[in-house]
């Protein structure tokens, strides 16, 4: 008897996306690299929207490495940037919208997904490991703000991926569910915050559309904390905005934080076998998510690399302070 059951078990279709040629980038672009757009699809269907940057006369099969966030941001701003550096030293790089972000596909716009995020990192390996010009036995993965969370976490899960950087780290897990510094870790204001965001559901419905949460505050507050003024210093001046941003522009989605207050990153990090560097600026306020979370790693291929007097918002585009070289000798060590 045949099954009405679907037995389709193929891939999703590769979306054919509509991608700016022109540079665009806040930063400039290098002459010492090749770039192009490329495309490739996760797990769950969604068509990732990709710049892929490697070293002019490059022969041979490349390292390779996955490069994304901020969390917020697009791969025009900080993604794309240590994309191309890293290209410079050697290595084939791809900067990546995360889905439902940038040029990336998945509906509805803006929203985030501890799962589907996690699972971005993977689908970039899956692409860049099929690549002819590709070693896939040498690909990592980096991840900045708070995909360098994420970024932990998808190499826990797939070890496919021989070495991964997390710079200037963010766990978004915790920020959501305990707030900054965990001054909000109570049942209680967790509580009030799913009652906020589950009555945001009933509106949106209501309403055919999702309300935004902002983007990066603007104007500022004169009593805005000082890693909220680097912040507006990036993504609301010329010197990192870019329209397809949510920081730079009206953000995500409000409901976006509920999945991310009942998931935990890093429970099983012991077990993770393979390298991990993780940067973080001496000032920053984000560099307490780094040191909890390099507790948590066992082995001599594990690094913690404190940047003097560098802030959150200087390790994603002064090049004076994100240590680039000391990066790719890491990636260079370990995926041998």
């Amino acid at each position: 008897m045949e099954s009405n059951l679907n037995t389709d078990t193929s891939f999703a279709p590769v979306e054919n996306l509509t991608l700016t040629q022109e540079w665009d980038k806040v930063f400039p672009e290098s002459d010492k690299v090749d770039h192009c757009k490329v495309t490739f699809v996760n797990r769950y269907g969604i068509t990732l929207a990709a710049d892929m940057y490697m070293p002019k006369n490059a022969e041979g099969k490349l390292p390779a490495i996955a490069v994304s966030g901020p969390f917020g941001a697009v791969k025009e701003q900080s993604s794309g940037l240590y994309a191309q550096q890293l290209a410079e030293r050697g290595f084939l790089t791809i900067a990546f919208d995360p889905s439902f972000t940038g040029e990336s596909g998945g509906m509805p716009r803006r929203v985030a997904s501890p799962d589907i995020n996690t699972e971005d990192f993977s689908a970039a390996v899956d692409f860049l490991s099929v690549q002819p010009n590709v070693d896939a036995d040498r690909i990592g993965i980096l991840g900045i703000c708070g995909w360098g969370g994420i970024a932990i976490e998808a190499a826990i899960n797939d070890p496919r991926i021989k070495a991964t950087v997390a710079a200037t780290m963010y766990d978004m897990t915790r920020v959501t569910a305990n707030g900054y510094f965990d001054a909000d870790n109570s049942a209680e204001k967790r509580n009030a915050t799913r009652a906020a965001l589950a009555a945001q559901r009933t509106e949106d419905y209501r309403n055919g559309r999702y309300q935004r949460v902002g983007g990066v505050v603007d104007p500022l507050p004169e009593d805005a904390p000082q890693f909220v003024k680097d912040y507006h210093a990036y993504y609301k001046t010329p010197r990192g905005y870019h329209e397809r941003s949510g920081n730079s522009t009206d953000g995500w989605n409000i409901t976006s934080s509920l999945p991310f207050m009942n998931f935990r990153f890093f429970e099983y990090a012991g077990e993770l076998d393979r390298a991990i560097m993780i940067v973080h600026g001496e000032k920053a306020h984000s560099r307490y998510f780094g040191e909890d979370a390099f507790r948590l790693l066992h082995g001599d291929n594990k690094e913690l690399l404190i940047v003097a007097d560098a802030t959150h918002c200087d390790l994603y585009d002064n090049l004076d302070k994100i240590p680039f070289d000391r990066i790719a000798g890491f990636f260079n060590t370990w995926m041998k």
